[in-house]
């Protein structure tokens, strides 16, 4: 892979992980294994200065605004700080420091893992509430801010402007209460307290915050109009004499040594937290100090932080077992000895496949180092062999299905090893789940524990057993297998509803081996209706876009088997839609025929499926990646690397404007 590659996908990567931390609060991986990438991505732009764009994530502050908020100028810019990761990071940081200004005390605190919010006061009285946002523009919570009891609504000095930036966090305990309620009412689960706490605080409704009890810290004076201070340690001590809960247990350190055992001190007690914390920060104490030491466009020089590794524990493998999902494929899970990390006890972890535990020599009965990675996914980092008993059981994925007991495989071409009973409980089972799954049939309501309880009761065997649910409406409800009458009628509309979609919707859901969505909708576009493509020819298929040889011999498979052919008559006389709605649709304009769109980042107005449509309409074609047979790019927000590769082959990059009045 060249450097300009290796760049390319890290922007790519670190762009996802943004959206996925600062948008939608469910981060994927640990701060530390980010920061990591990020750093790898800096070193390269820095090693190849030619290669830095201004849309690279090391030149953005941030996540982006959500469109529902009000927007906010911030009146200080909201910049990161540098991250480090080992104490040579923390000694440079301070011989830097010590080398321009004489004598400089530092401040060492926690990095509390929360969402930064910016308080603003006139005249004493709390006026607003702003989140991070890009860093020039955030987003005002103030109803939700007003919810939280530790933010001091009026402070005693009345000083015409102040603003302060602190952290919205949730306790370890009242994050296991409400994730267990949350759980017991169906509702959506969050994974950490940080996602908790950051989706709580942008709710719409205030009386939400309210229930969920969010805590607050202070940790810096950014604005303070008519009162002067020298420190920033200082500033923490009027802070909290106003009424301000300000960072605990921060140390005002002069040496790197010092700075360093605390730093250390910290790591080790951050498990006996009620809160989480993701590292420490090191601050230049005196104010002017700071000016003298200034700032980059991203970071401050006066300031780093330092990111702990993830936590890891040691625990027992009590048992091994197997799940077995809709494809067949055999899933071994490791029983632990439960161990709290990471402020919620951890019972499982998935051991993926054979390859993966005999690489961990992983046996039933061993002591193993576990961690969650992204402080979310338990995983299995290894085994501990000095500490195996004398009884621990070598550990093989079965040549027969748990479930089914038919015999297994392994994948000649693979790791994986699945069941080669299509018949069997558990892929039904989850093909089922599958089907009604929103990127197929949708079907509101048909979730997971449903399915299970209608497949047990006997009411379903296949996916065209659903559309023949409502002939057992009074049973259901008597029985209450999915709920009651409500529930239970909701289902039943959703799945009258569900009737109509498009082919392509049923294709996806028919879990057509190596047939996804984007394939489903070709075969929607090509042909009339679901009996034309089971008649389809190689020669017919081969010539699609995008069809190999293996995604063809899969699809005249499925249609030459009895079953299926079955069971697409039985959806045929439950009335769902075989046709192709694709050709109502398709204008008799074809102005876009030959021509392939790439779209990426996030567009003003339309939705990317919305956009692909439109293209489609019109007899253009959308793919997923850039390449010298692309025509045009329609970028938006955040485009990242999809964007630079195009104006590096000097493809034609249009917005969503440019794209408007093309369709005109």
């Amino acid at each position: 892979m060249s450097v300009r590659e290796r760049i390319d996908e890290l922007r790519s990567i670190i762009q996802y992980h943004n959206k996925k931390y600062y948008d939608e609060d469910q981060p994927e991986i640990i701060d530390f294994e980010y920061d990591r990438l990020a750093q790898e991505l800096k070193d390269l732009e820095k090693e190849h200065p030619e290669l830095i764009v201004e849309d690279s994530p090391t030149q953005i502050i941030g996540g982006t605004v959500k469109r529902e908020l009000r927007k906010v100028a911030h009146d200080v810019p909201v910049i990161s700080l540098q991250n480090s990761f080992t104490k040579d990071e923390i000694y440079s940081f301070v011989e830097r420091v010590n080398s321009q200004v004489s004598n400089p005390k530092y401040v060492v605190e926690l990095k509390i893992d929360g969402l930064s919010i910016m308080l603003r006061y006139h005249n004493g009285k709390l006026t607003d509430g702003i989140t991070r946002g890009n860093g020039e523009i955030g987003e005002s919570v103030f109803e939700n801010i007003l919810e939280i009891k530790s933010i001091p609504k009026e402070i005693p000095t009345k000083l015409s402007y102040l603003e302060v930036r602190g952290e919205v966090f949730m306790s370890n305990e009242t994050f296991e209460k409400i994730t267990e309620k949350q759980s017991d009412l169906g509702g959506k689960t969050y994974k950490t307290a940080r996602n908790l706490a950051a989706g709580t605080l942008r709710q719409l409704d205030p009386s939400i915050v309210r229930d969920r009890n969010l805590d607050f810290f202070v940790f810096n004076l950014e604005i303070s109009e008519g009162k002067n201070f020298t420190s920033h340690s200082e500033t923490l001590e009027w802070l909290s004499d106003q009424g301000f809960p300000v960072v605990p247990d921060y140390k005002v350190c002069t040496t790197a040594d010092e700075i360093w055992e605390y730093v250390s001190n910290i790591g080790e007690k951050r498990s006996s937290l009620s809160f989480d914390i993701d590292g420490a920060v090191i601050k230049v104490d005196n104010l002017s100090d700071r000016k003298n030491l200034g700032e980059t466009s991203k970071v401050p020089r006066w300031a780093i932080a330092y990111k702990y590794p993830a936590q890891q524990k040691e625990t027992v493998v009590n048992d091994i077992q197997i799940q077995v999902g809709r494809t067949g494929r055999l899933t071994p899970l490791a029983i632990l000895e439960p161990v709290k990390i990471a402020g919620t006890d951890v019972s499982k972890a998935t051991l993926h496949n054979q390859d993966f535990i005999d690489s961990k020599d992983i046996q039933i009965g061993d002591t193993v180092v576990i961690q969650k990675a992204g402080d979310i996914i338990p995983e299995v980092i290894r085994s501990i062999p000095e500490k195996r008993p004398a009884n621990a059981v070598k550990y093989s994925i079965p040549t027969t299905c748990p479930i089914c007991n038919s015999p297994t495989v392994r994948e000649d071409d693979g790791a994986d090893t699945r069941c080669i009973n299509h018949e069997c409980p558990a892929q039904q089972l989850g093909g089922i789940v599958y089907f009604a799954s929103k990127s197929a049939m949708d079907i509101v309501g048909l979730g997971p524990s449903s399915v299970e309880s209608l497949v047990l009761e006997g009411y379903i065997k296949d996916v065209a057993d659903i559309y023949y649910l409502d002939q057992y409406r009074d049973d259901l409800i008597e029985k209450g297998v999915v709920g009651r009458q409500k529930a239970t009628d909701n289902l039943l509309q959703a799945i009258e509803k569900s009737k109509d979609n498009d082919l392509e919707n049923l294709l996806t859901g028919l879990g057509i081996k190596n047939v996804g969505r984007q394939t489903a909708r070709v075969l929607a576009m090509n042909f009339s209706d679901i009996d034309a493509i089971g008649k389809a020819t190689y020669e017919q298929l081969i010539n699609l876009p995008d069809f190999g040889d293996i995604m063809v011999n899969s699809v005249i498979n499925y249609f030459k088997q009895e079953k299926n052919q079955k069971l697409i008559s039985k959806l045929k006389q439950a009335g769902v839609n075989v046709k192709s709605k694709i050709p109502e649709n398709q204008s008799s304009d074809q102005r876009f025929d030959g021509e392939r769109f790439v779209i990426t980042g996030t567009l003003p107005t339309l939705k990317r499926n919305e956009a692909t449509q439109l293209i489609q309409m019109y007899g253009g074609k959308v793919s997923g990646s850039v390449s010298t047979k692309t025509s045009f790019v329609l970028a938006g927000e955040e485009a990242g690397s999809k964007l630079t590769k195009a104006q590096d082959l000097g493809i034609k990059i249009i917005s969503e404007d440019e794209f408007k009045e093309m369709l005109k």
